[in-house]
């Protein structure tokens, strides 16, 4: 049975933590300071949707399908996008806050993030080439055997990333940045 289509809608304050979204697909629809935090939006489709000054934190969003979804501060802490269906996967980030969240072992060179708090995010095993994390906070955020070819790191701050344990080539960093590659030797730098 296919599931019901919602196209163009606009959802304005709504708690989903009492109102529950209804299983279907959305498409061209906006959210906009709506709260989902604990919500169930496992398996449902967003396609080109806005989620805009919304709560996603701890949401259930295993199977759920993002297909060219904007983010625009929003509070997403906790979410697990590895468990996301990974068809068509595209999101992009402005001005969110994404703790604790994970994208392990996923394909993300599609993945547009701009001035956001990714602190404590789990990149290990993921595909991130291309990916400029434009004056991104990575504070603690985990990159283990990702590949990060031709990353842009240049507006960055506070990431640690092991050479010896991720692919880089190509990736871009500022000097003031350099420091965030060389931590696991716990050397000094300065003067």
């Amino acid at each position: 049975m296919q599931p019901k289509l919602i196209e163009e809608q606009n959802f304005k304050k709504i708690n989903f933590r009492k109102e529950k979204l209804p299983k279907a697909d959305y498409e061209l629809c906006t959210f906009e300071a709506c709260d989902f935090s604990n919500s169930d939006l496992s398996k449902l489709r967003f396609a080109e949707c806005g989620f805009k000054d919304c709560n996603l934190s701890s949401a259930n969003i295993v199977g759920t399908s993002f297909q060219e979804v904007r983010f625009e501060d929003c509070k997403m802490f906790g979410l697990h996008f590895d468990k996301c269906d990974p068809f068509g996967f595209e999101i992009s980030l402005e001005n969110c806050q994404l703790n604790h969240t994970s994208f392990y072992k996923m394909k993300l060179n599609t993945f547009k993030v701009i001035n956001s708090k990714l602190k404590d995010v789990d990149f290990t095993e993921a595909n991130l080439s291309g990916v400029q994390f434009e004056k991104c906070d990575l504070q603690s955020a985990i990159f283990e055997r990702s590949i990060l070819e031709k990353c842009d790191f240049r507006t960055a701050s506070n990431y640690s990333i092991d050479p010896e344990n991720n692919k880089m080539k190509g990736a871009k960093f500022s000097l003031k940045g350099v420091v965030g590659l060389l931590e696991k030797y716990k050397i000094t730098i300065g003067k």
